[in-house]
């Protein structure tokens, strides 16, 4: 070990010991009775086979943009940070585990034929110990954003000492590419976001409509409501898609009720497969993709309550303007995948339908392939 892992070592072990009490605390709350046992205790958290190929992700955005990789390899493991990542794993990878803190690194480690780490997860025990393990390491979907940048350039003296233990670099962008090589990067590639890799497909031959469509796409309790009162027919059609379809008979009858009195037709697509109401109410899974294909804007549900939003790239894939809550957080590395979006409070809804004239439609990053990042692991 050099100096610098020593001292940072030693750093870490003098931080984790003023936060143990802290830890333990935190530990009594629903949403970390498991993450934080594993993290930072080792409960239930045992070492990873060996020779294998391990991916590491952060959240279930990420977790879930790595399927399809670690879907190629048969002796796959997936380690994550949060506990929706964790969750998302589990459905697609039998060895699963919370990313221990970096100081039980060195112990924690085995061999593995290739460590492959998404986006920011720039861990210096992480990659170290992975190489003095003797495995190939990879960095994919790289970036480095305008917003971040300082910061990186503030501590470029730990991120190239990371880099130096990082053999491939898989980049977004050509601008992502000279900012990492200015930190310490080597053997960079450009192969674009693969967080857009995989292309939304429709399964229905839908007909563009002569008037605008607006989808209030993947809604929970409480959102209807909200967009219903923030409607006007002037405005266009109404298509409304709840996420949940134990949820649609309460949609329905919200739906009636809003009406009454009201100069406003309403069906349900169950009903009536066509869409010349003035308020559609979808009550049949597995076609929003479709939707999306005729729609001008898209309200998108899960952020206007706190569940943590909902998926962007595909609305913007079909050019829907998209206006949604402020609770993304489920959801902000797939944000981050698009310029043109609207993020307001409850309150404004109405107003921004008022203006939709005005809004700019979205545009999608550059869409990445996963076909060099398989081609590198398995050359590892």
């Amino acid at each position: 070990m050099s100096l610098f892992s020593i001292f940072y070592y030693l750093l870490l072990s003098i931080v984790y010991i003023l936060a143990i009490p802290y830890l333990i605390f935190k530990s009594k709350k629903t949403k970390y009775k498991d993450a934080i046992p594993a993290k930072f205790f080792l409960k239930n958290n045992s070492k990873f086979t060996a020779d294998g190929v391990w991916f590491h992700s952060c959240s279930m955005g990420e977790t879930k943009t790595i399927k399809p990789l670690v879907e190629e390899f048969d002796n796959a493991k997936v380690s994550v940070i949060t506990n929706t990542g964790f969750e998302e794993a589990n459905k697609f990878c039998k060895e699963v585990r919370y990313l221990p803190f970096e100081i039980f690194l060195p112990f924690w480690i085995t061999k593995q034929k290739v460590l492959v780490v998404m986006e920011a997860e720039l861990w210096y025990l992480l990659f170290l110990c992975a190489k003095n393990k003797g495995s190939k390491t990879i960095l994919i979907n790289a970036r480095i954003s305008d917003k971040s940048h300082k910061s990186y350039q503030k501590f470029s003296f730990l991120y190239k000492r990371i880099f130096k233990n990082i053999d491939k670099v898989f980049a977004q962008s050509q601008k992502d590419k000279d900012r990492l090589i200015e930190l310490g990067a080597k053997n960079v590639e450009v192969i674009g976001n693969i967080k857009l890799a995989q292309t939304p497909k429709t399964t229905l031959d839908l007909k563009k409509l002569d008037e605008r469509v607006i989808t209030a796409a993947s809604t929970h309790k409480n959102e209807e409501e909200l967009i219903l009162n923030s409607y006007d027919k002037r405005f266009g059609k109404l298509i409304i898609v709840p996420r949940h379809p134990e949820r649609f008979s309460e949609v329905d009858l919200l739906i009636q009720n809003y009406i009454l009195n009201k100069d406003l037709t309403y069906n349900k697509y169950s009903t009536q497969e066509d869409f010349n109401p003035d308020i559609i109410l979808v009550d049949k899974m597995g076609i929003l993709n479709d939707i999306y294909s005729i729609s001008d804007v898209v309200i998108l549900g899960g952020a206007f309550e706190n569940i943590g939003g909902h998926n962007p790239v595909e609305p913007a894939y079909f050019g829907c303007k998209i206006i949604s809550g402020k609770n993304i957080f489920n959801q902000n590395s797939l944000f981050e995948c698009i310029e043109n979006y609207y993020l307001i409070e409850n309150h404004q809804l109405k107003e921004y339908l008022k203006k939709i004239e005005e809004l700019k439609r979205p545009v999608l990053q550059k869409s990445g392939s996963f076909d060099p990042i398989i081609k590198e692991i398995k050359n590892g």
